[in-house]
């Protein structure tokens, strides 16, 4: 039976693949077949039938029938029709990408583009990293010098930035490189993703990846006892009450942006170099009783957490947060492999799986020497499309979803980003959407091939699979050493 599903749905070109498809006509009723999902699942199933040039959607919501709007225009443009039923719902609630707009900045046509590509692959959440060390990308009202005095820097790439001792400048400056989105241009952006039933989720960093911040605001910076400021430092101080204020009005301004019923508030590398030697930070230990300073991030995250709380919103954060107490409600995202999605579930968090070993789409997804500079290891097509976000051990109730991450260090304009996303992309939703036991690559492989042609007639940048070396197409994550024999089980 797992074989004749298998055969069927590899038989239409659509990505994801549905969960069945039969040439024949489904006589059972829809609401029958949709009784023993999810509510959550029930919100987006759909039925679609096709017989001749008759097409009927079943679906019990809005967002179930543009699901099903979305698999006819993909079959449409792809040149076909095929006649029978679709029956599909997906795997899980949370379907994300992740871009990074503070080490390059794209803007909101980029994002628009990329919008259109999540709903015709079925993702359902954009994730904007909105603010690092290199730039911040949203207006503020209350703090106006983030974008002022941190939007453009000198240094193209972040890597260049870097070199050139970390420079920032104003967006009057010839040879400056940045920008940032304004509030209208982020709601604009909100309600477009809307119409598509894509949630945007805002990230506001902290307290690591901070420099930007202390530069445009030194009094959110570590004191020494003698007065002088931790200029350059890279984490916010944790205990000033300046950081909490200058925190707490531009999340009141990100949630009022965005509608998400989360925020993701970083937490991820925090050096905490700074805070052993701060008049604040030993005050903070001091009235909290604590011994280490690594507790000082946990006093952050949770009176966010509790601020966040308090206008009816959730926090995500990175795995690092789990190491010095999280409340029960926070989602945990785990990135430094699959570690911190068992460890978080284990603990009764739900778990949002992005691991850098397979989803992070800045990483090489060919031979070093053939592709643009990237970073890490290998993350070919088949390797991404492996990878299976259910760890042993994992409460399948917990796990919110799967999301590829963008990381831009490297990636400077629009074009190159889509050339890291596309056809990987593609996998991340397969993996997201269709149940497990159903994907099977080879047969993935061509209607990617196909898919690919239809983005690029649609204006998308790709990489190109017709050159994809054999180390690459055999799903190996390293790079051997030169001259070592390949498996190829195709």
């Amino acid at each position: 039976m797992r074989f004749l599903i298998l055969f069927l749905t590899a038989a239409i070109g659509l990505i994801p693949a549905p969960v069945k498809y039969t040439p024949e006509k489904d006589r059972t009723s829809f609401k029958k077949a949709v009784a023993q999902l999810e509510p959550w699942q029930q919100q987006e199933a759909y039925r679609l039938t096709i017989r001749g040039k008759r097409v009927k959607i079943e679906a019990l919501t809005p967002e179930g029938r543009f699901r099903a709007q979305k698999s006819l225009e993909q079959l449409q443009m792809l040149g076909e029709l095929p006649q029978g039923t679709i029956f599909d719902y997906p795997r899980f609630r949370h379907r994300g990408l992740m871009i990074d707009e503070s080490r390059s900045f794209k803007g909101l046509a980029f994002l628009k583009k990329q919008v259109d590509a999540m709903a015709l692959l079925k993702l359902n959440v954009l994730h904007l990293h909105l603010d690092d060390s290199a730039g911040w990308r949203i207006e503020s009202e209350a703090y106006p010098d983030l974008t002022g005095k941190t939007a453009f820097r000198i240094g193209r790439t972040y890597h260049e930035w870097e070199a050139g001792r970390y420079r920032f400048t104003t967006a009057d400056d010839p040879t400056g490189y940045g920008g940032y989105y304004t509030r209208e241009e982020l709601k604009e952006l909100v309600a477009y993703a809307a119409q598509r039933y894509i949630t945007v989720i805002p990230e506001i960093e902290m307290p690591g990846h901070s420099m930007e911040v202390g530069y445009a605001y030194p009094q959110v910076l570590c004191e020494h006892p003698n007065g002088r400021l931790h200029t350059g430092a890279w984490d916010l101080c944790p205990g000033s009450e300046a950081t909490y204020r200058l925190l707490e009005a531009v999340l009141e301004e990100v949630m009022d942006i965005f509608p998400s019923p989360f925020i993701h508030i970083g937490g991820d590398e925090a050096t905490m170099k700074t805070w052993s030697q701060c008049v604040h930070c030993a005050r903070r230990m001091e009235e909290e009783g604590y011994t280490d300073v690594k507790e000082l991030q946990g006093y952050l995250v949770r009176r966010i957490e509790r601020f966040v709380a308090a206008h009816g919103r959730r926090i995500i954060g990175w795995d690092e947060i789990l190491e010095t107490g999280v409340p029960e409600q926070a989602v945990v995202q785990s990135w430094r492999g699959i570690a911190g999605g068992i460890q978080a579930s284990a603990a009764g968090h739900e778990v949002i799986m992005s691991p850098n070993s397979h989803c992070y789409y800045n990483y090489y997804q060919d031979l070093i020497r053939k592709e643009p500079k990237a970073v890490g290891e290998l993350v070919s097509l088949r390797f991404t499309y492996g990878y299976e976000p259910l760890a042993p051990g994992m409460d399948p109730a917990l796990l919110r979803g799967v999301q590829a991450n963008l990381w831009t260090e490297l990636i400077p304009t629009p074009e190159h980003a889509e050339y890291m996303l596309y056809p990987r992309l593609f996998a991340l939703a397969e993996t997201a959407w269709t149940p497990a036991a159903q994907k099977e690559y080879k047969g993935f492989r061509k209607r990617a091939r196909a898919l690919l042609d239809l983005f690029r007639s649609l204006g998308y940048n790709t990489f190109d699979m017709d050159t994809e070396s054999d180390l690459a197409r055999s799903g190996l994550q390293r790079f051997p050493p030169e001259g070592t024999p390949i498996p190829l089980d195709e």
